[in-house]
């Protein structure tokens, strides 16, 4: 049987938690993600732990943040003055927003926090910072 190796392309279902068991993501028997091993496509650990396994095969595994979405941030976190967004924008918590920087690419930012005067945007992606467990099963290598 063929193992997964840098370089193919494979099908993989998962369920993906936080270390309290909260599930984040899940792509199952109806969905699946197809990616080249080693093409940058997903998370440095999930690409990993694909390697060595066989089609059929599952696992779970812990990844740390440094192989996921890295560590949480605070200087990535801004509060902003409301009268820098456009009149007809109300910022609420929760919203996600495009934001041009002054080199012109755009970055996501999470609303976290609105008040009267001002809104705490946060740039760091929601799971820094998390260690990501993931239950794998490798469906097929293409």
């Amino acid at each position: 049987m063929a193992e997964a190796r840098q370089g193919d392309t494979v099908q993989v279902y998962y369920v993906g938690k936080l270390l309290d068991g909260n599930m984040f993501d899940t792509l199952t028997k109806r969905n699946f993600v197809q990616f080249t091993i080693g093409g940058g496509q997903i998370i440095p650990g999930f690409e990993e732990a694909v390697v060595g396994m066989n089609p059929g095969e599952s696992k779970t595994i812990t990844v740390p943040p440094d192989k996921a979405y890295g560590p949480y941030r605070d200087e990535k976190v801004e509060v902003v003055d409301r009268n820098q967004f456009p009149g007809d924008l109300k910022p609420e918590v929760g919203q996600q927003l495009e934001i041009r920087q002054g080199d012109g690419q755009t970055v996501v930012v999470r609303v976290t926090d609105v008040s009267e005067s001002s809104a705490t945007l946060d740039a760091n992606h929601p799971l820094a910072g998390q260690h990501l467990t993931f239950d794998i099963q490798l469906s097929e290598i293409i």
